[in-house]
């Protein structure tokens, strides 16, 4: 089970736009620099981010910017935005357990709910923690060095 690193690029993105938005206009090449990665992966979660209706995208001098504040968008939002899951869920199951074996039998049935059950609490602790609480612990570390 893992969780794409599109997520917290994501995230890196939102916190960055809100850091940098009174003192650049802010670029996909900009926020790649300080992601450490390639333009094109930063353009294409920026597509999915807008697609979202998180971030604003416009030629000229507005550049990138958040939709709304940044206290209002959550880990639950980018994680949906980002489609950094399998539609199939979070867990992905061994594909061919032997159906002769009493355990290969019914594994599947046995864990099922407990695995969409787990899912299913993480996307709504995801839903209570905001971007923005992420820039403030960023603010935060910064003021203490």
């Amino acid at each position: 089970m893992q969780i794409t690193s599109k997520f917290t690029i994501g995230v890196h993105i939102i916190a960055a736009l809100e850091y940098f938005k009174n003192e650049y206009n802010v670029t996909s090449s900009f926020l790649a620099g300080s992601v450490g990665a390639n333009p094109v992966l930063i353009r294409t979660i920026m597509t999915e981010l807008k697609e979202a209706g998180l971030i604003e995208i416009s030629q000229g001098k507005t550049g990138i910017a958040l939709a709304k504040p940044i206290d209002e968008i959550s880990f639950y939002d980018i994680y949906k935005a980002i489609d950094c899951v399998e539609e199939n869920g979070l867990f992905h199951f061994h594909e061919k357990p032997n159906t002769d074996c009493p355990v290969g039998k019914n594994i599947h049935k046995a864990m099922d709910k407990r695995l969409e059950d787990i899912q299913v609490c993480m996307e709504n602790e995801m839903r209570n923690i905001s971007v923005g609480d992420v820039y403030a612990d960023i603010k935060k570390e910064m003021n203490v060095k």
